[in-house]
């Protein structure tokens, strides 16, 4: 791949919804649900997945996302990471610093380190957040404020952690029921104005103040188990969504959004979608 991204200027993210024009993802080659880790793999654990089928998923949303004028970089797939097309959990890009984080389930601990060795390779300079657990899932930036989901991932330690490395943030801590995996499968912000939100995951003291600063996109139960609020913004209001989530589309146009459907039902078995198989590096 060469030195592509000796220019730390080529790491840059301020938001959810800037344009985005670089992305890591990892190809499902190894996909399984090997051990239970979340409430949507209990349903599937039986019938698990069929490999064959999510890397051609995941393969036209790479093509999609290239046809958006996106860069995809590709980590390597390893037979020992049954998660790790989950590619945002594993590092989060906040202003211009890249934090690779501390995975806290023991199935996904190494993954991380697939992520440093690209890295040390690109010549591109990272900080490893190794004293608390803390995964991207969890994490959602808005200009100078950052959202930090707090459940069995990530700990309020990660979040003190957070706000010292980054004094110019604004780190805001959002607690929430845990059998939701992480923040973005219950919020997940769209623009400076919209959100999507589940609410029965939070508490109706933290809806009410997210509230204050968003208008608040409703996703039903159903929908949240489909992961419709695990959505990707590309910026310019184009948003990657289920096209099963008829509910949260629906909406989603009504509100000026261009969604874009792809089919991803096979790995959203494993309980994520498009912002989790996602990890941006440069926003616009």
């Amino acid at each position: 791949m060469g030195k592509i991204m000796q220019d730390q200027s080529q790491i840059h993210c301020q938001s959810e919804y800037g344009i985005l024009q670089k992305v890591i993802l990892c190809e499902p080659k190894y996909m399984e649900i090997k051990e239970v880790i979340n409430d949507v793999q209990k349903r599937y654990i039986q019938d698990n997945i069929d490999r064959s089928l999510a890397v051609s998923q995941h393969q036209k949303f790479e093509q999609a996302l290239r046809n958006a004028g996106v860069e995809v970089i590709k980590l390597q797939p390893s037979k020992n990471h049954p998660e790790q097309v989950f590619t945002r959990d594993i590092g989060f890009t906040l202003g211009n610093h890249l934090f690779i984080s501390e995975m806290a389930n023991p199935i996904r601990k190494g993954e991380e380190k697939v992520l440093a060795h690209w890295m040390n390779e690109q010549d591109v300079s990272y900080k490893k957040l190794s004293t608390h657990p803390i995964e991207g899932g969890d994490v959602i930036v808005d200009g100078n404020r950052v959202f930090v989901g707090i459940s069995d991932r990530t700990c309020m330690k990660a979040v003190r952690t957070l706000q010292a490395e980054l004094p110019n943030f604004e780190i805001v801590p959002i607690p929430f029921d845990p059998k939701f995996l992480h923040l973005d499968c219950v919020f997940n912000i769209l623009s400076s104005k919209d959100a999507l939100i589940y609410p029965t995951a939070l508490d109706r003291k933290i809806v009410d103040h997210l509230a204050s600063m968003y208008h608040l996109i409703e996703v039903s139960e159903s929908e949240q188990f489909s992961m419709g609020t695990n959505v990707l913004s590309i910026g310019e209001n184009r948003v990657f969504s289920l096209p099963t989530n008829h509910d949260v589309n629906e909406q989603l146009r009504q509100h000026g959004y261009q969604v874009l459907e792809v089919d991803f039902s096979e790995i959203i078995k494993s309980g994520g979608s498009f912002r989790c198989c996602s990890m941006p590096l440069l926003r616009n």
